[in-house]
């Protein structure tokens, strides 16, 4: 399960403890740091690097309080990428996932409404299945489509 330190984190991470609860499954929460093309794989960014480690501190404390203080079914992991898609599907396919949860936010790029490069990719290229939640719409996104 990516996170990424938005209001998404905290739903996905409840509906994660359903399920984990229910199979009696572990759980993989991932941060991925994106390195610009520019910059070497390997670049040392501590800004980004503290704030991915604060995310996952973060999202691990409230799973493993989702499921019953049992920490051995959590487990945290800080990825170095330059495409965040391509790391969470690596991932799963390193761990052998039989699912990938993610959240998505809708938003507007170049006038189009996208959920994101990340999304897509690992809708694309994911070898398991994919659970993607999104929170309602925003009322701008709304209003729009109702005009239509």
């Amino acid at each position: 399960m990516p996170v990424s330190g938005n209001e998404s984190d905290e739903r996905l991470l409840s509906i994660v403890e359903k399920v984990a609860k229910r199979q009696n499954s572990s759980v993989t929460i991932v941060y991925v740091v994106e390195v610009q093309q520019s910059m070497p794989l390997d670049a040392e960014l501590p800004n980004e690097i503290e704030r991915g480690e604060q995310v996952l501190r973060d999202a691990e404390k409230f799973a493993i309080s989702c499921v019953d203080g049992k920490q051995s079914m959590i487990s945290t992991e800080l990825l170095q990428a330059r495409s965040a898609g391509a790391a969470i599907v690596d991932e799963a396919i390193d761990r052998n996932a039989d699912v990938i949860m993610m959240g998505a936010t809708i938003r507007k790029k170049l006038g189009k409404v996208t959920t994101g490069e990340t999304v897509d990719y690992v809708l694309k290229n994911a070898p398991c299945e994919v659970l993607v939640v999104r929170p309602a719409m925003a009322d701008w996104l709304t209003d729009r489509q109702e005009r239509q």
